[in-house]
């Protein structure tokens, strides 16, 4: 399943320059890329900490305390919502329309049930899903009604939680699923960092072969599975591949397993020249496509055997949507799906 495809090994690169003449874009996908919150608020907690306002961090790590499990428990659904619109209105008032990721709806999502939605690829930061689960850019709300998005990710600071992102560990996803009210999604990156390392421009490499825990908790709670697929994710930095027998491969693993990310070399275009080095994105059109869901029998204790079944009906149907759409979507014929 799945054959060659795009380059090889080595330096992918992606062109793109046009759709950042607008300053505002590049200004914001600028802060949108560099600004990491929860390093700047952590260390403003600790220098609190040393001035006559040590009160106010005092009494933020005693609510950091109290309120340490609520990332097991889902998101603040209280405000994930207004989080999503806000979220979307930045990005529709200053990307760019060429750089906004488009949404392509296949198939109704019936709010009587729950999904397990899988989102491919990782890409270097998941602008597509982050685009089209977090914010309501393409009024996600409105294609899908009675559809309540909950996109996983490996921590979810509060700032996350804000946008109603969740943590992706299995308690927190059961506790999403086991709400009372149907029409819940949980969004899973399934290839997840490791699948980062081979986000070469022109290549559609997915980490999936044995990625099976989404599968089983879409068993255990009865949810459909919704293949995603992001055409363009990888397209938006250059990026630098290491063989998989390299030493530095074997460096980018480990620190994976420590750390929890992928360290990655990538670049893309300068914040005042598209010809020059940078971090901003390249203007490349990224058009995320929501496949059929397959309805999935509730099993508590599922075996093995009703696993490998519904994964590979799974990536059956994740492998048919990349074929029915990747010409529309700028891919050549020739190019297909390539699983690890």
């Amino acid at each position: 399943m799945g054959g060659a495809g795009g380059r090889g090994v080595g330096v992918g690169v992606a062109q793109g320059g046009a759709g950042w003449n607008d300053p505002a874009s590049k200004t914001h996908a600028f802060c949108f890329l560099n600004f990491h919150p929860g390093l700047f608020f952590s260390l403003l907690v600790l220098f609190l900490l040393f001035t006559s306002f040590w009160s106010i961090s005092v009494l933020y790590l005693v609510w950091l305390f109290l309120d340490w499990d609520t990332p097991n428990q889902g998101e603040c659904g209280w405000t994930c919502t207004q989080g999503a619109e806000m979220g979307g209105q930045c990005l529709q008032r200053f990307f760019h329309p060429s750089l906004c990721p488009k949404l392509v709806k296949t198939a109704e999502l019936p709010p009587d049930r729950n999904y397990v939605v899988g989102c491919h690829p990782h890409g270097i930061m998941c602008m597509g899903t982050f685009c089209n689960f977090v914010t309501e850019a393409n009024n996600f709300s409105k294609q899908f009604p009675g559809i309540q998005t909950s996109p996983g990710v490996v921590t979810a600071p509060y700032l996350l939680m804000y946008a109603g992102l969740c943590s992706v560990n299995r308690r927190s996803l059961d506790f999403i699923l086991s709400k009372p009210q149907p029409g819940q999604a949980v969004a899973i990156v399934v290839g997840g960092a490791h699948e980062s390392l081979f986000a070469i421009p022109g290549m559609h490499c997915l980490v999936l072969r044995n990625r099976k825990g989404f599968v089983r908790l879409a068993l255990r709670h009865g949810a459909s599975l919704v293949p995603v697929y992001s055409f363009g994710e990888n397209d938006i930095f250059n990026f630098k591949a290491f063989p998989t027998n390299s030493w530095q491969y074997l460096c980018q693993i480990t620190i994976k397993k420590i750390m929890k990310f992928s360290p990655c070399i990538f670049w893309g275009r300068g914040l005042f020249s598209a010809d020059s080095w940078g971090l901003l994105p390249f203007a490349k059109p990224i058009t995320t496509v929501v496949g059929r869901p397959i309805p999935v029998p509730q099993r508590l204790n599922p075996t093995e055997e009703e696993v490998d079944h519904y994964h590979m009906l799974y990536m059956e149907a994740l492998e048919q949507l990349f074929e029915e759409h990747k010409e529309s979507c700028g891919v050549p014929a020739s190019t297909h799906l390539i699983f690890k």
